[in-house]
């Protein structure tokens, strides 16, 4: 029945997508943090930055910001995250690149709707007792809009997780190009499509289902 599978590497294209996903959420994690804060932050300059980049990544395509990581960076001016690798390493930090700057547009704006929930009065009172924004941030407003926000981080790692086929566009062998190559060769269109919806079934839906779970125990309720 699933003869078609043989001679290719389906759990290696899958635990590619599994990489991806996982060091993308992490740099998406990190610096859409970071664009939350600027979004709140009390310097004009840094939410202008914020407001800008949210607004201009959000709006493109993630084709052709990956497509642009891969043709402008790579190849017109050299940018590869490290030296000494074969094309494909190369490619797939681009990859981890593009879908990382993209996503964290999603993340950040995600994290400002929980800072909203946080009431400005406790922010407030911090700044009179001697705090400095960062602090602030870091000690009171972030910890709370994080537990706010589990549910909508949720939906964002599980849409990274489906953009991640997006990397096939720039040969990343992760699931979507193993797809494209088995429908090119093999005659079994609806059972390599079905095999390849039940992978990616198999690896979202205990994502929401966990991080459903813990948005239930750690949400503050007001």
């Amino acid at each position: 029945m699933f003869d078609f599978l043989e001679g290719y590497d389906l759990l290696g294209a899958f635990w590619v997508t599994v990489q991806l996903t996982l060091y993308s959420a992490l740099f998406s994690f990190v610096w859409g943090t970071m664009l939350a804060a600027m979004r709140v932050s009390p310097v004009p300059l840094m939410r202008g930055f914020g407001a800008a980049y949210v607004n201009i990544v959000r709006n493109t395509p993630l084709t052709v910001i990956i497509v642009f990581c891969a043709l402008c960076l790579a190849d017109i001016y050299g940018v590869t995250f490290g030296a000494g690798d074969d094309v494909k390493t190369q490619y797939f930090r681009l990859a981890v690149f593009g879908l990382s700057a993209y996503t964290a547009a999603f993340v950040c704006e995600a994290l400002r709707s929980g800072i909203n929930t946080v009431p400005l009065g406790q922010a407030e009172a911090a700044r009179a007792l001697g705090l400095t924004f960062t602090q602030v941030m870091t000690s009171i407003v972030l910890p709370q809009a994080f537990r706010s926000v589990v549910g909508p981080l949720a939906n964002v790692l599980i849409a990274l997780t489906k953009n991640t086929t997006v990397a096939a566009a720039i040969g990343v062998a992760e699931a979507a190009l193993l797809m494209k190559e088995m429908i090119e060769n093999e005659a079994a269109l609806i059972p390599i499509t079905a095999v390849f919806a039940f992978g990616f079934i198999c690896l979202t839906m205990p994502t929401g289902l966990l991080l459903g779970w813990l948005s239930k125990r750690v949400g503050v309720k007001r």
